[in-house]
């Protein structure tokens, strides 16, 4: 699919106003580059019906968050002219965002922070910076298996939620090696989750590696320990996809996994998943 396709019809969605249609009901609004002007998913469909879903955008290097944590103040401005109506809270909680993250500027970026905390680090300065790194590596899991981030029920703001609701728990290792004493994760937030990630970024903020563990494994073979659970490299090794295929049909967005991959991860994944 040619995004700048794409980027035109919702250019010209946005050109007259909708009021009278239903579209206003939809709870997918893809967006264009620019942040300004969004679409409906179901007309987007409508043009380009090829695709049936919003996974077929994702495949395509879209990604998507729910409106809530979008941070886009044009959206409920553009809608309320094109629908002539206000957009209320409890339709605006329902409304999922679908854009294309500006990958040049976010590799630019990343090879800015990179260089700033070699400096940082060299000077003693930065001794534990992992808020970064952690972020990053659940926004990698987001693009990578088609998350959904959504504002928690509990107190710890924010869930992860693969399709048909699946809750998945996402542990971030920032490091070019692992520890010996391996990965830690809480067995409370396992036992909550349906799939357990692991993405290890590695010190330059590229992804190193990925595991994808169900949930219930994770609880059946390692939770025998306390409250905290380390998976270590040695355990877990035959689920990184440098190694197995066994979750690669879980990944809905293999071009943003190999942009961001390390060259030795990418070369081992690029001929299977392009395949």
């Amino acid at each position: 699919m040619d995004i700048q396709k794409i980027s035109e019809e919702i250019t010209l969605f946005s050109s007259s106003t909708h009021g009278s249609s239903d579209y206003d009901k939809d709870e997918y609004f893809v967006m264009s580059e620019d942040r300004k002007e969004f679409a409906p998913l179901k007309y987007i469909l409508k043009k380009f019906p090829e695709h049936k879903d919003v996974y077929s955008l994702l495949k395509q290097g879209f990604v998507y968050d729910s409106f809530e944590l979008s941070n886009n103040e044009n959206f409920q401005i553009w809608y309320e002219k094109q629908f002539a109506k206000k957009l209320l809270r409890r339709d605006a909680k329902k409304i999922t965002i679908v854009y294309v993250p500006n990958n040049k500027m976010i590799l630019d970026q990343i090879g800015l922070v990179n260089r700033s905390y070699e400096i940082l680090a060299h000077e003693q300065i930065l001794l534990n910076g992992k808020n970064l790194p952690t972020q990053l590596g659940e926004w990698y899991a987001k693009c990578i298996f088609g998350l959904k981030q959504v504002k928690s029920t509990s107190q710890r703001g924010f869930d992860f939620v693969m399709g048909e609701g699946k809750r998945v728990e996402i542990q971030v290792e920032w490091s070019d090696a692992s520890s010996p004493k391996g990965v830690k994760i809480k067995k409370t937030l396992v036992d909550l989750s349906d799939y357990c990630i692991i993405i290890y970024v590695a010190k330059n903020f590229m992804i190193r590696e990925v595991c994808f563990l169900d949930s219930e494994y994770v609880s059946r073979k390692f939770s025998n320990k306390g409250h905290t659970i380390f998976l270590k490299d040695s355990d877990v090794s035959s689920y990184f996809f440098s190694k197995s295929s066994k979750h690669f049909d879980k990944i809905i967005n293999p071009i943003t996994f190999l942009k961001y991959a390390s060259p030795n991860l990418a070369m081992k994944l690029s001929e299977k998943l392009s395949g």
